[in-house]
């Protein structure tokens, strides 16, 4: 076992005493550094570039090469399990994800079925290993997974969505086909979650995207409730038991209370949240993790800086009565961000977040 050079992040995951806030970026990654264009030219596709473990791994090792952040997140797609599932993926320019064959009636749901981890999705899990050797313990690898609303969402639309009619009304009108849907698709993320583990994930995240869209009622039955199980399953499983997870609505800051009695270690915040009430609300429950607004990061270094002593200072001390904080972007890093700006905010998190640690 390689001896971890960076645990900070993994410390903070399990509530323990930390001497400074880690942090990392949701898609730290992607299309802002100049870095990884030239590597997805050369791949020719986005979907190419996930599928090449190698390429995969270039990728997810680049933010951490330049700019020193605590945790790796695997360079990967939340929708590649509807791809493995054979509603065939495809990634077109000015509209973004899209599936050949979406899944809109109860006999195509019928059809569906767990797709196996290493067949079926083995170029991820190769990705894994080859991204945990490369890191050689510097700093611990997050493996991820969209939630399975957010996944039926796109496999019932078909693509992204800003009205969602067909997954919700397959919601409101066939409700008993829509929990057939997130069964599988459940069942199919805790196979790939076990999965990434097994291959060297150190901790994972599974992303809500769209269920903040939802109502209350039907965020707990049809969002929050497979989330539940997918929880569950980790946290019984021998493999599993002792990685920590973290769960992410974006636009679910009013469920907190709720996400945090799943028994999850971590609930990622969207930047609408306000970090001070979060940390009254969820208490020692649970660590937070956010929520600076990723616009920021398209603006100025003195804006950065600023905008990130504002969110180390509403959480404030940490001490006996909370669970910690990691320090992250509310969503993902846009692609008009600043590599510059992506400087400044590690150098100052890293610099300045001790002073809010108990010596």
């Amino acid at each position: 076992m390689t001896q971890m050079k960076n645990d900070l992040y993994l410390r903070a995951l399990k509530g323990e005493k930390v001497e400074r806030t880690p942090i990392w970026v949701m898609r730290q990654a992607g299309r802002y550094l100049p870095e990884y264009r030239a590597v997805r030219k050369q791949a020719g596709d986005f979907l190419t570039l996930c599928k090449t473990p190698e390429l995969a791994c270039e990728v997810t090792m680049q933010p951490i090469d330049r700019f020193g952040l605590d945790a790796a997140i695997l360079f990967s797609d939340i929708l590649t399990i509807p791809d493995a599932m054979g509603l065939e993926l495809v990634l077109e320019e000015g509209i973004g994800p899209v599936f050949n064959k979406p899944v809109r009636t109860v006999a195509e749901i019928n059809k569906l079925g767990v797709p196996d981890a290493e067949q079926d999705l083995g170029y991820v899990m190769d990705a894994v290993r080859v991204i945990r050797k490369e890191l050689d313990g510097r700093v611990p690898l997050i493996g991820f997974t969209g939630s399975p609303w957010t996944l039926a969402s796109y496999m019932v639309e078909g693509s992204g969505s800003k009205e969602f009619r067909r997954i919700k009304g397959l919601m409101f009108e066939s409700p008993a086909a829509a929990r057939t849907l997130l069964q599988v698709v459940t069942d199919s993320v805790i196979t790939y979650l076990k999965a990434q583990v097994a291959a060297g994930a150190q901790s994972l995240m599974v992303f809500d995207t769209w269920g903040g869209m939802l109502s209350t009622a039907n965020y707990q039955t049809f969002s929050l409730a497979y989330m539940q199980q997918i929880v569950d399953a980790l946290k019984t499983d021998e493999v599993t038991k002792d990685t920590p997870v973290v769960l992410f609505t974006k636009g679910g800051g009013q469920w907190l209370e709720m996400m945090a009695d799943t028994g999850c270690d971590g609930l990622g915040l969207d930047w609408t949240v306000d970090l001070a009430n979060a940390k009254a609300r969820v208490g020692d429950r649970v660590v937070l993790q956010g929520n600076m607004d990723p616009v920021v990061m398209n603006t100025g270094e003195s804006q950065v800086r600023d905008n990130a002593m504002l969110v180390l200072e509403a959480y404030g001390n940490h001490s006996g009565s909370d669970k910690g904080h990691i320090f992250n972007l509310g969503h993902g890093i846009q692609p008009f961000a600043q590599p510059d700006n992506m400087q400044a905010l590690v150098t100052t998190v890293q610099s300045q977040s001790g002073q809010f640690h108990s010596k």
